[in-house]
């Protein structure tokens, strides 16, 4: 408890008004900031064990679709199966809603998306993200669901793959979700 207390305290200086917070996507600022957010992105989700590709036009996210899911039965949120039939997909393609670079994380909105279910039941997660709608941080993107309206009954937020050490502090990839995450980021023109 005193550790957690000092961290508290040390992060107490880091609190402050959310005023100055960028409530707008990244593509409100120059296109070098958006780079560096996708790179930061990218270098967080990877570190995460996540796989980030980036692709310039609709061409190449249908080549990295055909990569990632060759020979592979694929379930898509825009036409989810029955739930029950999901279990037999080896791949779910989402739309993620946004991106966190500070973490290399997804959000997925389920006022939004068709079926939450499809990014975490299938071994292996595919889920498209527009490089306009990552945020910097936590924060920029909470202001931003926020300011939609009022927020969704469910959130999703996914960084890397499912991983949980809960059996004598052992790390197990994949067992409450998929196995493997690939997010394809589509550069803005």
């Amino acid at each position: 408890m005193s550790s957690i207390r000092a961290h508290l305290a040390a992060s107490a200086s880091h609190d402050g008004p959310e005023t100055q917070m960028n409530t707008g996507p990244c593509k409100s600022v120059s296109q070098r900031a958006v780079a560096s957010v996708v790179d930061e992105f990218k270098r967080n989700l990877e570190a995460a064990d996540g796989h980030c590709i980036i692709a310039r036009d609709e061409h190449e996210v249908e080549a990295a679709l055909a990569g990632i899911t060759r020979d592979k039965r694929i379930a898509s949120s825009d036409a989810p199966p029955p739930t029950k039939d999901l279990f037999n997909f080896d791949v779910g393609v989402t739309r993620a809603q946004a991106g966190i670079a500070e973490t290399g994380t997804l959000v997925l909105d389920s006022s939004v998306e068709q079926n939450r279910l499809v990014s975490l039941v299938p071994p292996v997660h595919v889920a498209i993200l527009e490089a306009s709608q990552i945020y910097a941080t936590l924060g920029e993107t909470l202001a931003m669901l926020r300011s939609n309206g009022e927020l969704s009954h469910a959130i999703t937020f996914i960084t890397g793959p499912s991983r949980t050490a809960d059996i004598e502090l052992t790390l197990a990839i994949g067992v409450h979700g998929p196995q493997e995450l690939y997010v394809i980021v589509i550069q803005d023109n």
